[in-house]
């Protein structure tokens, strides 16, 4: 029986989540493995938002647990970082102690991304540590996002691969998702 892997990602966001999805799915099935999808949703009917919410959360907990391993595009999503849920997922899977890997589309790391966001104006404070101009410290670990998110990844025999897709391909370029899932299969198998 083929490992399952869980595909998180804000691609469940996009007008063309369904393409993706099933490219990404087509890619993990041509590699052995078995796609477990968010964007694969049976979600039972609800009376209200917040029921509904609860509901896609419960299910998406339910087919993490059911997954053997996880990859996660950490590609910035609204903002210079990664999408709120995927973190969630990616922590998730963490803490179940199963094997997780991640992509990005972005070259540039957390810190060059933050320094973007404060337009340069990034000093050294008297206590050593790197400040925006909000007072707020800045983390400096050559990451490609927080350090909890790459550390955990990587302190767990994981990978994070980082790519380099047009801006106008961010969310649909599998180039770093494809080199992702070769590492998966390498440590799978």
């Amino acid at each position: 029986m083929s490992k399952k892997i869980y595909l998180a990602g804000p691609e469940v966001f996009l007008a063309n989540a369904r393409e993706i999805l099933d490219r990404k799915a087509a890619l993990t099935r041509a590699a052995g493995f078995t796609p477990i999808s968010p964007g694969d949703l049976d979600i039972p009917p609800t009376d209200t938002k917040k029921g509904f919410g609860l509901a896609i959360s419960d299910i998406d907990e339910q087919m993490m647990l059911s997954a053997d391993a996880i990859i996660a595009n950490l590609t910035p999503f609204r903002g210079i970082a990664a999408d709120t849920g995927t973190t969630f997922e990616l922590g998730f899977m963490c803490a179940l102690g199963k094997p997780v890997f991640a992509y990005t589309n972005v070259a540039a790391n957390h810190f060059a991304r933050v320094l973007a966001y404060y337009e340069g104006a990034v000093v050294e404070g008297e206590d050593g540590y790197k400040r925006g101009p909000d007072g707020l410290s800045v983390e400096d670990f050559e990451m490609i996002d927080n350090l909890m998110l790459h550390g955990g990844i990587e302190r767990r025999g994981g990978a994070v691969v980082v790519g380099n897709a047009d801006p106008a391909a961010l969310y649909t370029d599998l180039t770093a998702f494809e080199a992702c899932l070769a590492i998966a299969v390498e440590k799978l198998a």
